[in-house]
């Protein structure tokens, strides 16, 4: 199961979106924080933490990175 049905499932959709509200102007540095923000996610949460942490600062990195990530969310809300 991929994070972004991990996060569904918990009810978390709607604070990732809020998330990505968040993090989208503040682009490679939200990106860098979130990569410094991974390993720990990883020790103390589980394993989709870390991955949902890395995806999303590859998002922030990428132009067209977030719509494609929002993308998903709403995609994954609808299915």
């Amino acid at each position: 199961m991929d994070w972004i049905q991990q996060v569904h499932s918990r009810g978390l959709g709607q604070a990732c979106c809020t998330v990505l509200d968040v993090l989208e102007p503040f682009g490679p540095l939200g990106a860098q924080m979130l990569w410094v923000a991974q390993p720990t996610a990883r020790l103390i949460g589980r394993d989709w933490w870390g991955e949902a942490l890395a995806e999303l600062a590859t998002a922030l990195e990428e132009p067209g990175g977030v719509a494609r990530l929002r993308q998903r969310l709403e995609g994954q809300r609808g299915g």
